[in-house]
């Protein structure tokens, strides 16, 4: 049985993903005109910021230049994180996604959006948003149940935490001024 050449990278640098701390989520290889692009997607349950990733990079590079997994040809290397509206695919992703809103399709057909309060290792307590003005009601999903899932994007969402803690930074801000 033969292996791909995302299958060869996915062992070549995987190893040196996981010793920086990181999870190696996804490896793709697209030829762009007469470029190719390397594009490795890491996450880990705390997140990865800037410094991580180039960090990650540079280690990728450096691995990449002194091995033939890429073949002669130029070849352009991205690495970044999955994004905000990221597939839910492995339990770890539905661990990172704890407290997020998440559309779910279901196996039986429809569709659900609520957000994940808690997950194990059977399936997600959920919160499902009220509908005009009623509260919200609990569900339990099994992950059997679950056909495609993916974190949706929220811009008005009330967070009561962050919400204090910028009233307390304005306020500081003033005393400051002052």
């Amino acid at each position: 049985m033969s292996t791909t050449q995302s299958e060869r990278l996915r062992e070549l640098l995987e190893p040196l993903v996981a010793s920086q701390g990181l999870d190696l989520e996804e490896i793709a290889v697209d030829s762009v005109g007469r470029r190719r692009v390397l594009s490795v997607v890491v996450d880990s349950d705390t997140g990865a910021d800037l410094d991580r990733i180039a960090d990650v990079s540079r280690a990728l590079s450096a691995k990449l230049d002194e091995t033939d997994a890429m073949g002669e040809g130029e070849y352009t290397l991205e690495v970044g994180t999955p994004g905000a509206e990221r597939s839910l695919t492995q339990h770890r992703h539905y661990v990172r996604a704890t407290d997020r809103l998440v559309r779910f399709q279901l196996h039986e057909g429809g569709e659900l959006v609520a957000r994940i309060l808690a997950v194990d290792e059977d399936g997600l307590d959920l919160e499902v948003p009220g509908v005009k003005g009623r509260k919200p009601t609990t569900r339990r999903l099994p992950f059997g149940d679950i056909d495609k899932a993916r974190v949706q994007v929220e811009f008005n969402r009330k967070d009561t935490k962050s919400t204090e803690n910028t009233e307390n930074t304005d306020n500081k801000t003033e005393e400051e001024e002052a």
